[in-house]
């Protein structure tokens, strides 16, 4: 199994100035020298700077790049279609820059924006929203209509900045080759607006919110959680706050914990709130029972990245399933697998969770007139039992291989 390749980002300690070197992925960061813990934030997406090596004294030009990195669903009277998207480009439309970052973010370091970086920083001009619509577009291209329902999962969005000076030409300044012809006669760098990047990293104390305690975690973690309280926080508008959570305690030492979220969520334009209501909706071969119009459906999403069509079906099986266990409200003991997906991206995929379930397929037809909100979500960790080759759930009789594991944690 080939290890996907992630951005390498320079950084310093906040604390003491001590550098190092992170990975795209990472939020939590101890500093080997003074070891004190920060978590990563940001309001909305993080921002890179390539390194240069302009001669000295040249101006630079740093021209905005999107990335973005995730899983694209699409559902199609066939079944769900899913993708995993990775495109760079242009945040600022122009034939004379290069039209994309190609393979170089993911073979140079990178540092975070700041300003106090030299050079004129140039003005995005393209929104994420429109980098999403060009990553829907060359997805669902080639596919014939009718769509029902579509969402992009787990994505990646950041910024990267690449280094340039200008002459009669424009020079790329980090291999200082020209990327351009002799320009044109009325090109004005100054009609391009830019300046200093009203922009920087900022940083959480990893310190329980609730009793000061260390709070604990992988670097790529986005909830975690202090042993001294038994709580688990995830960041929520630049703060920790806490989340709920409980596990299906284990039937065997030998098993690893996945992290999946229990969605509760308001769904109308179908009868969706009770066990009952979902056997039918996903017209299975059981006879509605005494006692299940009265116990609520509930969403599952795993709340890790994966292969999209292995988020499928864990969503689809157990959601299909709605454990009829009580989860204990302690943290597990033993191997767990870091929550490494956003909330919000569980949410948005509750949509495609219900098309891959929905019956009979002419149901599929009222996907756009359904309207699905979440009104509580609670973590779940759910035992899976180690083979020599498998990992295996068998209260929801779910089977998956032991590659999954380094899969997620390197996704």
């Amino acid at each position: 199994m080939l290890r996907q390749q992630k951005l390498l980002i320079e950084h310093q300690c906040p604390q003491c100035g001590a550098p190092a070197t992170l990975e795209e992925t990472e939020r939590l960061f101890t500093c080997p020298f003074c070891r004190v813990k920060s978590y990563l934030v940001t309001r909305d997406y993080f921002r890179y700077v390539l390194h240069h090596a302009a001669p000295a004294g040249k101006p630079l030009v740093f021209f905005p790049y999107w990335r973005f990195k995730g899983s694209f669903f699409v559902s199609l009277p066939g079944g769900i279609r899913p993708r995993i998207v990775d495109v760079s480009q242009q945040a600022i439309p122009s034939p004379l820059f290069p039209v994309s970052l190609g393979l170089r973010s993911q073979t140079l370091k990178l540092r975070f924006v700041s300003p106090e970086g030299e050079g004129i920083f140039l003005n995005p001009k393209v929104s994420s929203q429109d980098l999403l619509r060009v990553a829907e577009d060359m997805f669902t291209a080639s596919i014939p209509e009718p769509l029902f329902a579509k969402a992009f999962i787990g994505e990646t969005l950041s910024q990267i900045y690449s280094p340039f000076y200008v002459t009669d030409k424009i020079f790329d300044a980090v291999l200082n080759r020209p990327v351009s012809r002799a320009l044109p006669e009325d090109f004005d760098l100054s009609k391009m607006e830019g300046g200093k990047p009203n922009w920087r990293i900022e940083f959480l104390p990893a310190l329980c919110p609730n009793c000061g305690w260390d709070l604990q975690g992988e670097k790529n973690a986005l909830a975690l959680s202090c042993k001294n309280c038994n709580s688990l926080w995830m960041n929520r508008s630049m703060k920790f706050a806490r989340l709920e959570f409980g596990f299906f305690p284990a039937e065997t030492r030998d098993s690893i914990y996945f992290p999946f979220y229990h969605i509760q969520a308001d769904v109308s334009g179908i009868n969706l709130a009770s066990y009952a209501d979902l056997v039918k909706a996903a017209n299975m071969a059981k006879v509605v029972q005494k006692g299940w119009e009265e116990k609520p459906f509930r969403f599952w999403t795993p709340a890790f990245k994966i292969r999209p069509q292995d988020f499928l079906f864990f969503s689809r099986n157990l959601t299909l399933s709605q454990p009829p266990k009580d989860e204990v409200p302690q943290l597990p003991e033993g191997e767990i697998l870091p929550v490494t997906m956003p909330i919000e991206d569980a949410v948005e995929s509750l949509k495609i969770n219900l098309a891959s379930f929905i019956k009979p397929p002419k149901m599929l037809q009222v996907l756009d007139t359904i309207d699905i909100k979440a009104r509580g979500v609670t973590l779940v960790y759910v035992p899976f039992q180690k083979s020599a080759n498998e990992l295996f759930q068998p209260d929801f009789n779910l089977r998956t291989t032991k590659a999954l594991i380094q899969y997620a944690k390197h996704l």
